[in-house]
């Protein structure tokens, strides 16, 4: 047997991706997926190679899709908004199981011990919570009701630790902190009147900190997870007043923040800057100016730049700031719907989705210039096994 799966491994490397089912024998620490949002399918990368293992089918609706790994990043789980929950196998390129557990799914995360998963629901709305093992349901945390039967859409569900899920109420203006310690019997502390519309969030690397963007008014949300009796505290508050806003093509994603040493770089909502706050007392020290409505704002792993991708219809443009300096280094064009963006584990290479072209593009981080593309149909989402060990990813 053994023989056998050395034998694959090294047919692979010399003629090319295996077929789905022949389990490569290897480490995945170096390994990643790219998401094909218009196929359905996803493709299995190899990021020390550069090159494509495993292309992956029957994965649903993928326009908006996010993943997770599992804590021997061999699994990635695959959040689809068509509801769909994946576990897919990143040395056999096969889907393990994949249920549809609602009707509009915007994204999940996978618990402190790697145990459970959760999925959050625009519709029914609320939050349900598999095994991760299994993906057999063993809670369901429905949200607060709207209107008849219909639930507040559900986002920004991030990981914490203390086996805590934490997760932003869009219609009803809430934080929720579940804490999952004992799985069928979630405890949830319920924060209500945050803010109008949050509709995304991300927590601090150290799983201190999470805030809420709220799309429904200028200014952020922060609950500190240490210190949750101080309950949820307005940050940047009205931050865009007496500005004139411009029309939000796409929305920021929050987990797409940068924190660089003791500065967090946020995309400002209907702007075309980029907000610079002291992550010690979250005030703003500063704003800098970029091409267009940034979408991704996203550090290099030793925080020294900044990349920052933006909306239709500039999203055909990438800038990178100098986080010393606040100055914008490099202004470059990989091409229309640079969707997303994802750092090599050390930071020495940036991959770059470039959907119109049937690309991912691969940049070195030190010169800044190309060194390799991929051949990837429509590809967005971008996402390395090394997440399985960082908080909030």
């Amino acid at each position: 047997m053994k023989r056998f799966a050395t034998f694959s491994f090294v047919l692979f490397l010399l003629t090319g991706p295996v077929q789905a089912g022949e389990c490569l024998v290897r480490g995945t620490g170096d390994l990643g997926i790219v998401v094909e949002r218009v196929a359905g399918s996803l493709v299995v990368v190899d990021t020390t190679k550069r090159s494509v293992l495993f292309r992956i089918k029957g994965l649903g609706d993928l326009s908006h899709a996010s993943a997770v790994y599992s804590r021997d990043a061999r699994y990635a789980y695959i959040f689809g908004r068509d509801g769909g929950l994946s576990k897919v196998d990143l040395l056999c390129g096969t889907v393990v199981k994949r249920i549809v557990q609602g009707g509009n799914s915007i994204g999940g995360a996978i618990s402190q011990d790697g145990r459970l998963v959760a999925v959050s629901n625009y519709e029914p709305g609320g939050v349900k919570v598999f095994s991760a093992g299994s993906l057999e349901l063993v809670a369901d945390i429905p949200a607060t009701r709207i209107s008849g039967e219909r639930g507040s859409k559900t986002v920004g569900l991030v990981d914490a630790p203390g086996q805590l899920f934490v997760f932003s109420l869009f219609d009803s203006g809430e934080i929720w902190a579940a804490d999952l310690s004992k799985p069928r019997f979630p405890v949830i502390r319920r924060f209500k009147d945050v803010g109008r519309q949050p509709y995304d969030a991300l927590i601090s690397p150290d799983g201190r900190y999470y805030i809420a963007g709220l799309f429904g008014e200028d200014g952020l949300v922060l609950l500190d997870l240490w210190h949750m009796e101080q309950g949820p505290q307005r940050i940047l508050d009205h931050y865009g007043k007496g500005e004139r806003k411009l029309p939000v093509y796409k929305m920021p994603h929050l987990e797409g923040w940068a924190i660089a040493g003791e500065r967090a770089f946020l995309p400002a909502i209907g702007h075309h800057e980029v907000l610079v706050v002291n992550s010690s007392d979250w005030k703003e020290v500063g704003r800098i100016p970029v091409h267009g409505q940034p979408v991704f704002v996203i550090a290099r792993p030793d925080g020294r730049q900044v990349w920052v991708n933006f909306a239709f219809p500039d999203n055909d443009t990438i800038q990178i700031i100098d986080t010393e300096s606040l100055k914008i280094i490099k202004t470059f064009k990989p091409g229309k719907g640079a969707l997303h963006m994802e750092f090599s584990p050390r930071g020495e290479e940036v991959w770059i989705s470039v959907r119109d072209q049937d690309r991912v593009k691969i940049y070195d981080t030190r010169s800044l210039e190309p060194v390799a593309s991929l051949p990837v149909d429509k590809p967005s989402g971008i996402f390395f096994a090394a997440r399985a060990h960082k908080t909030g990813l």
